[in-house]
């Protein structure tokens, strides 16, 4: 059997816009650059607009197309799903993929009225195996995102077949031993060696992004860092690299 690797990222992009008021900013066009410069076979993306007509208005260079969209390199294949409806549009998550999609589909995950959140499915054809990919972000109450990483579990295992293999990606919003107690016994498992904290992005403290994988060996992490990096967003992207080998 051959082993390759698998390299997928995570980036909350805060909708393409830094700053508030009249010192926001429009940061899509250099995160367009960054999601190129990840060099990942899937990119999974939380916080991305479909749509925003105020501040499709406010700025002269907003994209025509939806985000997710404009952010994909050449030859990427864009999923997205909304989670939240506003005043204004909606934003959800959304996967980038090198490979073929094959099917996707979207799980309400809010846990209250207050929030709107919610999990993007997607299956992809890698080397003519069926892998599975989860991209989540999930809630600022505590209590919230316990529930919602035990509704992720039961997804798991009414959606997914038990041999495939699964990556799951995202904002946990959590930075406790949490995410690994309850993915655990569902096979989850990440690359534990070191600290890769993701936010705030200027002066990083919290590994609030995550990407945990079953049928994959984790074999590293990497979070880049620099005034570029912290300027598009208030998280850092994190890259994982996974092992895995060619049936035989």
């Amino acid at each position: 059997m051959t082993p390759n690797t698998l390299r997928i990222a995570t980036y909350n992009i805060h909708k393409g816009v830094q700053g508030v008021g009249p010192a926001r900013r429009l940061e899509i066009h250099n995160l367009g650059h960054a999601v190129e410069q990840l060099d990942a076979d899937v990119v999974c993306l939380q916080e991305v607009r479909k749509l925003h007509r105020r501040e499709a208005q406010y700025f002269a260079h907003w994209p025509e197309l939806p985000q997710a969209e404009f952010l994909a390199p050449e030859g990427y294949e864009a999923v997205y799903r909304t989670n939240a409806v506003t005043r204004h549009g909606e934003h959800g998550n959304a996967l980038l993929s090198r490979w073929p999609v094959l099917t996707h589909q979207h799980e309400d995950m809010s846990d209250h009225r207050f929030e709107q959140r919610g999990l993007l499915h997607v299956e992809l054809l890698l080397e003519e195996r069926p892998v599975h990919v989860l991209v989540v972000h999930l809630g600022l109450i505590r209590a919230s995102r316990l529930r919602q990483l035990q509704q992720l579990v039961r997804f798991v295992a009414r959606e997914i077949p038990a041999s495939a293999p699964l990556v799951v990606a995202g904002d946990f919003n959590e930075w406790g031993p949490s995410i690994a107690r309850i993915l655990g016994p569902a096979g989850l498992v990440a690359h534990t060696q070191g600290r890769h904290p993701t936010f705030p992005s200027r002066m990083p403290l919290l590994q609030l992004d995550h990407v945990y994988a079953r049928g994959l060996q984790p074999v590293g992490l990497t979070v880049p860092h620099g005034r570029n990096w912290w300027r598009m967003s208030d998280h850092l992207p994190l890259i994982a690299e996974f092992a895995w080998t060619d049936a035989p």
